[in-house]
């Protein structure tokens, strides 16, 4: 029992004593910067993907929506017009397969993959 209880005394000097408990602190406040320089720096280059990609979502975005506006025109005109209307859907639907593609493409600028495992 005496032996308990100068174990635990020994241990409560230990962890009470003002040396030990800045040493634990200075420890963790370390740690705790090093995981904030770590977040920012990972903001810092989500932020920077989604500014690169802005004008290429936008362009392919444009680019689409014409493909495809072209395309129901062509289809409206197939009744009246039949040559220009299919005219219309094939170059309509192969802008409109480019601007997917470049839609695609910045939205891979921008994706970040699959978390990795913290320790």
């Amino acid at each position: 029992m005496k032996k308990r209880l100068f174990l635990i005394g020994i241990l409560g000097f230990f962890f009470f004593h003002p040396t030990f408990s800045q040493t634990l602190n200075q420890v963790s406040y370390d740690s705790l910067k090093q995981a904030m320089i770590k977040m920012d720096q990972e903001l810092y280059q989500v932020q920077l993907n989604l500014h690169q990609s802005q004008s290429q979502l936008k362009t392919g975005i444009l680019v689409a929506t014409l493909g495809y506006t072209v395309t129901i025109i062509g289809g409206q005109l197939l009744g009246t017009e039949p040559e220009l209307g299919e005219a219309l859907l094939y170059v309509g639907g192969a802008t409109g397969i480019v601007g997917t593609v470049i839609l695609f493409k910045g939205f891979k600028k921008i994706s970040l993959g699959p978390p990795l495992l913290r320790n």
